[in-house]
């Protein structure tokens, strides 16, 4: 039944809900979008899966120089975000889907289907957070997040248009207040440094500005011991590993989903339904028109990203040019997302490499079992009860594994079908 939500595929077989939806052909167009989506995913995941902290900062774990430093560029400049962002726009859209293919049975009997299933999903999150050991998972949140979209899903699409600006700027308000805090933070303790080498006595505040910017720094960098300690924690077996990183899933199924996830996920949802109900992610637009649309968030997107890589990178990785850059982290990560949306649709309206669509398009169909696929494979790769190569490899030799992974579903996924 959880299946259902990843893959947005609309059949609610429950017998007794009274519903006879419509399955007679699915968007071709979202499955590939699906498909590319969660590909994209990997791309980003595998950091998490396989290097301590590294995610974000290179110089933490898996090298920041030469191939690694590059596929950092790379992520950075395309893909940090914009996959996530193409998979909530999805789950929006979906939702559509689910709603608007009922045929029969009252609005009540999609709600009561609709939320059971959001239930479901909530429980499989949970599951694959804590005991398959995916901190990074989504289920958990597009579960919660599902339920307020789903209220919206009645609005023009210019509204939630605007909607899903309006959160977007909650959420970069979040991001303002973090950097003018870590600021504050820093030049007060860089003050009181200054102080101190001068062998000047400080005061209580002084030493409590010294104290805090000493923990945000341990918080955000790690030392070379920090991450071996790591490596060796999750080298172990399989209860002591979902022991070890107990806090940090609770951490990311709370603090984490209440200041960035939900914000983050019921943006791109809205705007999903705002492109859902306009024909953009179903290929109904003009060649001309995805055309447009690519060079425009290419043109704006791209442009932001690499101007916030690039101070990243001449701030020599330093906490604050991450806090900085979050600031303007949505003004290219969302127009880089249509970028994207745009490209694919061209492709498959274009109708070259048709053996490739289909692929693509039945990876997306087999959203959900490819996603938890993920998480066994390279937990198993990774992790202590497996193969333990956690913090082994350079941050471009993760990428095997994902090509591996790749190839493996663009043939599995179209014979399971």
């Amino acid at each position: 039944m959880l299946y259902v939500y990843l893959t947005q595929n609309t059949a609610m077989q429950t017998a007794s809900s009274g519903l006879a939806p419509n399955t007679t052909a699915r968007i071709t167009a979202m499955d590939t979008i699906r498909g590319i989506a969660l590909f994209g995913i990997l791309l980003m995941n595998i950091i998490g899966f396989g290097l301590y902290k590294a995610y974000f900062d290179p110089t933490n774990n898996g090298g920041s120089t030469g191939w690694s430093l590059n596929v950092w560029w790379m992520n950075m400049l395309f893909f940090e975000g914009t996959m996530r962002g193409m998979f909530s726009m999805l789950f929006g859209a979906g939702i559509l889907l689910f709603t608007g293919r009922a045929t029969s049975g009252t609005q009540e009997s999609v709600t009561d289907t609709f939320f059971r299933r959001l239930l479901w999903m909530i429980l499989f999150g949970v599951i694959h957070c804590y005991l398959l050991l995916w901190d990074g998972e989504i289920l958990y949140t597009y579960g919660i997040v599902g339920m307020f979209a789903f209220s919206f899903r009645h609005l023009k699409p210019g509204k939630l248009l605007i909607g899903a600006a309006c959160i977007l700027l909650v959420s970069t308000a979040f991001s303002v207040a973090d950097y003018i805090d870590h600021k504050e933070a820093y030049t007060q303790a860089t003050a009181a440094r200054a102080k101190r080498a001068k062998g000047l006595v400080l005061n209580t505040k002084e030493t409590e500005a010294i104290a805090k910017w000493n923990g945000i720094e341990k918080q955000e960098k790690y030392s070379p011991q920090q991450v071996q300690d790591e490596i060796k924690a999750r080298s172990k077996g399989y209860w002591s590993i979902v022991q070890h990183k107990l806090p940090e899933n609770v951490y990311m199924q709370t603090h984490f989903l209440y200041f960035i996830g939900f914000w983050d996920t019921l943006a791109m949802m809205l705007w999903g339904m705002a492109f859902f109900k306009w024909g953009i992610l179903k290929a109904e637009k003009s060649r001309r028109f995805y055309l447009l649309m690519a060079l425009i968030g290419y043109g704006i997107g791209i442009t932001i990203n690499y101007f916030e890589t690039a101070h990243i990178v001449d701030q020599q990785f330093s906490i604050l040019s991450f806090y900085r850059n979050f600031v303007s982290y949505q003004f290219g990560r969302v127009p880089t997302t249509c970028g994207h949306i745009a490209l694919i649709m061209l492709f498959v309206q274009s109708g070259i490499l048709p053996w490739l669509r289909k692929a693509l398009a039945a990876v997306g169909q087999m959203a959900f079992s490819n996603y938890i696929m993920h998480s066994l494979i390279c937990n198993f790769i990774f992790l202590g009860y497996g193969l333990s190569m956690y913090g082994k490899l350079q941050r471009y030799e993760l990428y095997y594994i994902v090509a591996g992974i790749w190839l493996f579903q663009l043939i599995a996924s179209p014979i399971w079908l």
